[in-house]
């Protein structure tokens, strides 16, 4: 490699990555693949303005942070009888065949630097696999970070006329000495019919750097929709879409985010409308406070055989302190006049008259604040159906805020 990102990232370190998980041949050859490909690929794309790089992700320290061969974590994942819920390394025993059909079916593996980079590397990872016809109870996969860095790989395949709910944590264990990296990708793969909802709450150290790359693909009538909560790490750069391939597929994304201290979140979410009668609902709110700063991008590209679209986009950023700083891009792309779609943002303070009002009724100053950001997140937590998110949603809210 001409242009290492790291020193420590050689083709033995791949192999012996592999070769410690008794992988087939296959699946290295995925990942040497990726691997040689590292030094051509470009970082992710981020929001740029003229004379700015809101999120520099080429500036990051990856030959501190990237460590491959001392990932270390604690996984626990529970899952209904009448699914599989599986290790990675289980699921190459029990269902190659599986795997090798979808991996890196909906996420290229050589998208961008930093996809290759944690193909070429990832250390852990579940298969979550919802037979035809099956309507599977919750899903819980907690995943605990417990070395410098870490390569998550999740693959959920839902088959036709199944339906699964789904919450995936991720956050940080034993202290290590200095600055983290955590990465994860998300395939989902949606059959016929079938609906999956996926949940994430991000709540990893500070003193962490995240990327994530979430994707689904969408078959005829499925529903493939994406609950994301970010509330910790240093830098999160995080990219959610659907693909919806299939006449009649749904998809929803909501984001929940609340930044504070000098946290950085550059939120990306998008739709790719192509075939008929597809329709897409994305909405984010976000609070941020300190010296915290959200980017956020939002896409609706609609095809040309994209017949009777309908796709709607909302993001809203509440900012409680003067030092914070948002920015919101949401766009519509469209190629298809039987459309009908919108889009729309705002960036704003806490409503003074409200504020007024709560107080002339006897509410504290403080209370009242606290009660209206609480409030400003109702729309957002309605839309989540795995109870145990929504709850740790709002503990988790509701703590950031009593430490302000």
């Amino acid at each position: 490699m001409s242009a290492q990102v790291t020193s420590q990232l050689t083709e033995s370190v791949v192999r012996e990555l592999s070769e410690e998980r008794n992988e087939p041949e296959w699946l290295l050859e995925a990942r040497l693949s990726a691997f040689e490909a590292i030094d051509d690929l470009d970082f992710p794309d981020v929001i740029q303005t003229p004379g700015r790089r809101w999120t520099n992700l080429e500036g990051l320290d990856y030959e501190t942070l990237v460590d491959p061969l001392t990932q270390t974590e604690e996984k626990d994942q529970v899952g209904p009888n009448e699914i599989e819920v599986l290790p990675l390394v289980e699921a190459i025993d029990e269902h190659e065949d599986l795997l090798r059909e979808h991996f890196g079916s909906v996420i290229d593996p050589e998208e961008n630097k930093l996809v290759a980079l944690s193909t070429a590397l990832h250390a852990t990872g579940t298969l979550i696999y919802v037979p035809e016809g099956v309507d599977a109870a919750d899903v819980a996969i907690r995943t605990t970070m417990n070395s410098r860095s870490l390569f998550n790989y999740t693959l959920i395949v839902a088959e036709e006329s199944s339906s699964v709910t789904i919450l995936e944590r991720q956050d940080t264990g034993a202290d290590v000495e200095g600055d983290r990296y955590y990465s994860g990708l998300v395939e989902m793969v949606a059959g016929e019919n079938s609906y999956v909802q996926y949940g994430s709450l991000q709540d990893l150290s500070q003193d962490t750097y995240n990327y994530t790359l979430k994707r689904a693909d969408a078959d005829t009538y499925a529903t493939a929709s994406w609950i994301e909560g970010n509330l910790g790490s240093r830098l999160t750069k995080t990219a959610v879409g659907t693909r919806l391939s299939g006449d009649g597929s749904e998809t929803k994304i909501v984001g929940a985010f609340y930044g504070h201290d000098d946290q950085h979140f550059d939120l990306d979410s998008r739709v790719w409308h192509r075939a008929e009668h597809t329709t897409a609902d994305l909405v984010t709110r976000g609070v941020i406070d300190d010296h915290a700063r959200s980017v956020y991008e939002g896409t609706q590209h609609v095809g040309r055989d994209a017949w009777d679209t309908s796709s709607y986009q909302r993001e809203n950023t509440l900012m409680l302190s003067d030092e914070s700083e948002a920015d919101a891009s949401p766009k519509l792309i469209i190629n298809n006049h039987d459309t009908e779609a919108s889009h729309s943002a705002s960036v704003g303070q806490i409503d003074r008259e409200d504020l007024l009002y709560m107080m002339t009724r006897g509410v504290d100053e403080q209370r009242a604040k606290d009660m209206l950001v609480e409030g400003f997140f109702v729309p957002v937590l309605q839309e989540i159906e795995v109870t145990e998110l929504r709850e740790d949603l709002e503990s988790r809210i509701a703590e950031r805020l009593a430490a302000r």
